[in-house]
């Protein structure tokens, strides 16, 4: 009678999940950018465009006019990406680039390329990055997650930052995580030497992406370009081909994870909202301006990240 009693309940259970299964997506797919803008004339660039939400951004950017140039570790899929775009929109203006965050040579190569042969840049959406991969070094001898994540990142927005300034207005849009909340910047050991734990090191990664905009916004205002940075929700991409752990969240839970459509629509309402023209140093979830957590707040901390970084990577950005 009990066992009858405990399959009663739980097929009741799972009748009432099953009811609410589509509202409970929709709470899960969040907001969606409702902006009709076209970017005609506008050039954006996105890292990691050949999956997940860097591809579903594109792909809209693509959709809305612009010349959009995909800057990727894997040619091979980025011009498969790029094809299918062009496919899919008819926007002929697609091309690809290569680029690998964890070279400072490729991102260096990358920028020059980018500097000679595009007369304007309107639209910089740094979303390429790594989660929770062993401990792996870059070819500079960067810990992975903080050197993909941010250090790559950061070279490339000072890099083309001056092209950004003459094709103002602009807009400079950095994929962060609410996994910042639980970040914390280790100045004495930022690259993991001293103890490495991925998850940690993750966390770190995207607290410093959300203090680089921070700072970058600050020293950007009144120039015309702006800088937000964005938690897109949590997605089912690839960014957890590294964490078993997130892997099993992901198989059990599938349904109410976002999917990469979903997940890119914080990012392209940044990219391209016009109630965003002079938007700046703000943080987005689910496309409206967010809290950060206080470690983010930390504007003393955003300036000793911005000055390490600076060392780090042998360059003076002032």
């Amino acid at each position: 009678m009990a066992l009858l009693l405990v399959l009663l309940g739980l097929s009741t259970l799972g009748g009432l999940v099953w009811l609410l299964l589509p509202a409970i997506r929709r709470y899960v797919a969040g907001g969606v950018c409702t902006s009709s803008a076209r970017l005609d004339g506008k050039t954006a660039l996105i890292t990691g465009a050949n999956t997940g939400i860097g591809k579903e951004t594109a792909w809209d950017l693509a959709r809305r006019g612009a010349r959009v140039i995909l800057a990727c570790r894997d040619m091979n899929k980025a011009e498969s990406v790029a094809a299918e775009i062009t496919a899919n929109t008819g926007n002929t203006d697609v091309v690809v680039c290569k680029l690998d965050l964890a070279s400072t040579t490729s991102i260096r190569n990358l920028a020059a390329r980018v500097n000679k042969e595009e007369s304007a840049l309107h639209i910089l959406i740094n979303n390429a990055g790594v989660m929770a991969c062993p401990y792996w070094k870059t070819e500079d001898g960067f810990e992975m997650q903080i050197g993909v994540n941010h250090f790559g990142h950061f070279l490339l927005t000072y890099l083309l930052l001056d092209l950004l300034k003459r094709s103002a207005p602009a807009r400079i849009v950095n994929v962060s995580s609410i996994m910042h909340k639980w970040g914390h910047i280790n100045f004495d050991d930022l690259q993991s030497e001293k103890g490495y734990n991925g998850n940690s090191a993750y966390c770190q990664s995207k607290l410093a992406n959300v203090l680089f905009t921070r700072e970058l916004a600050r020293r950007l205002h009144g120039s015309g370009v702006t800088a937000n940075s964005l938690h897109p929700g949590v997605v089912r991409t690839k960014l957890t081909r590294h964490n078993s752990a997130s892997r099993i969240c992901i198989y059990f839970l599938y349904f109410i994870f976002k999917n990469s459509k979903q997940g890119a629509q914080t990012s392209i309402h940044c990219a391209v909202a016009e109630e965003l023209n002079t938007v700046s140093g703000l943080y987005f979830s689910d496309c409206v301006p967010t809290a950060v957590g206080s470690c983010a707040n930390d504007q003393q901390a955003a300036s000793r990240l911005w000055d390490m970084s600076c060392r780090q990577l042998s360059i003076q950005w002032d």
